[in-house]
């Protein structure tokens, strides 16, 4: 009957540049998801037309109006 051993293989330790080149990935990663799911939409916040301090300028029976 035959015996049957396994063992894992553990990558090695971390040294010198390893270390800087692992936490420069992981700032890039850290980055890009970031900027990836950024909530912020500007087309949301673009603005359409005179709002309501142009109005409580200007009238809103203006002579001019802004097309």
């Amino acid at each position: 009957m035959a015996t049957m051993s396994s063992t894992t293989l553990s990558p090695p330790p971390l040294r010198g540049n390893g270390q800087a080149i692992a936490t420069g990935f992981r700032a890039f990663w850290r980055e890009f998801v970031a900027k990836a799911f950024d909530p912020y939409r500007p087309e949301l916040h673009y603005m359409r037309g005179p709002g309501p301090a142009w109005r409580a300028k200007y009238g809103a029976d203006a002579s001019f109006r802004l097309k």
